[in-house]
């Protein structure tokens, strides 16, 4: 009788030690890693056993995949699928899912620890900044792969939101045409993160209307990710969280009769 079961796994960004130590277990535990070799950094790989096989999906289509899969569930093993990032954003998990259920094979899905959280870090940002930004927009320009119409880029601005662009930095001419044309000023601050928390991390910095001559002038072309927005800037507004005068159900604002007595 089949192992029936197959775990997707979050890699994390990019360093090694960032994998979940759930994700770290079950690649101790698998038979079969799949991985993506295009992204996840292959020095996870280490955590397998000696006896792990071990697929690059960046060489094979659905159908082959799936037919590793099979081949596994019909000895019995344990498949690791390994997506890069959290599998969640930008993993095709969908397609992979409901094939399996078709074929009645049960699967788990464990988290990690998404690219755009390494790049917040490299960036010593905070996305969600009280008086600028209390929104973060995970999206990306439309290439090979459209985007529904309501979700143009051009269309997202309008909200100047923190913006976190994915499988973009290809493109940074229309990105950033798009997002003057959505309603960014062209003095927004803006950041390209080039493999953030790998060894060859690069964090580039400059405003909206130079997006291009960055990327350009620093040679980036993938594996990178685009931040836009006002979090990136100096102003905005102390939180009320650790404000003395601001209650919450754990303390008593400093002055008031409670505290006092």
């Amino acid at each position: 009788m089949g192992y029936k079961m197959v775990d997707f796994v979050g890699a994390g960004p990019g360093a090694e030690d960032l994998i979940t130590v759930r994700g770290m277990k079950l690649l101790q535990e698998a038979d079969c890693v799949i991985y993506a070799g295009s992204l996840v950094n292959p020095g996870l790989l280490s955590y397998t056993g000696e006896n792990c096989a071990v697929y690059n999906s960046a060489t094979m289509h659905l159908e082959e995949v799936l037919g590793v899969i099979e081949e596994m569930e019909a000895k019995g093993k344990h498949t690791v699928r390994l997506h890069t990032g959290d599998p969640s954003l930008y993993g095709a998990i969908r397609e992979q899912i409901d094939a399996l259920r078709m074929r009645g094979i049960s699967y788990r899905i464990c988290p990690g620890v998404s690219s755009f959280c390494g790049a917040a870090a490299a960036l010593s940002a905070e996305y969600t900044l009280p008086g600028v930004s209390q929104s973060v927009i995970i999206t990306r320009m439309e290439g090979r792969t459209s985007v529904p119409e309501r979700e143009k880029l051009h269309r997202l601005a309008v909200h100047g939101a923190t913006m976190v662009l994915f499988l973009s930095s290809g493109m940074t001419a229309k990105v950033q045409e798009e997002l003057l044309q959505g309603g960014y000023q062209g003095e927004t601050p803006c950041a390209i993160v080039y493999k953030a928390t790998w060894e060859e991390e690069k964090v580039i910095r400059g405003r909206l209307c130079e997006l291009c001559k960055l990327a350009e002038e620093n040679q980036i072309t993938k594996t990178a990710l685009i931040v836009v927005g006002d979090v990136l800037g100096e102003d905005y507004e102390l939180s009320k969280l650790y404000d003395k005068h601001f209650e919450t159900g754990y303390r008593t604002a400093a002055g008031t009769g409670a505290e006092e007595s």
